[in-house]
């Protein structure tokens, strides 16, 4: 198989373009775009990370496997040992909030949860129960 090689402009172009960029800038025939990066994942305590799990009617292994973290690791979440990443607090935001995509993207059958949301930094989970919602063909 013959593999290509990217030709990397020489410095001088590279330079070239950056100033001409900025050129475009500065006399508005160029518009740059700003971008806001959204805020940090929200914290979740062990009590509330297992009771969002036991919500979702989800066993330990069914959990960890959704969020691409041995059973172990999420154990040790949930007794408090460790805390999750930035990366595994934000699927487990997204779970929180749009359980049906998470599940629907890993294969799993779609759920409601209910009494589940994010409170500022905080994911909160209320006392009511999750619906499972059968896998329609």
């Amino acid at each position: 198989m013959k593999m290509t090689t990217r030709q990397r402009k020489p410095l001088f172009e590279r330079i070239k373009q950056g100033l001409e960029e900025g050129i475009a800038h500065t006399t508005g025939e160029l518009t740059l775009k700003t971008v806001e990066i959204p805020n940090d994942p929200p914290e979740i305590d062990a009590k509330t990370l297992s009771a969002l799990r036991t919500r979702a009617g989800m066993s330990q292994a069914v959990f960890a496997r959704m969020l691409s973290v041995s059973t172990k690791t999420l154990q040790s979440w949930e007794q408090g040992l460790r805390d999750p990443s930035a990366a595994s607090r934000r699927l487990i935001q997204m779970f929180s909030e749009h359980p049906e995509l998470v599940c629907k993207s890993v294969g799993l059958p779609s759920i409601t949860l209910k009494g589940v949301k994010v409170k500022g930094k905080r994911i909160v989970v209320n006392r009511h129960q999750a619906k499972v919602k059968s896998k329609s063909k």
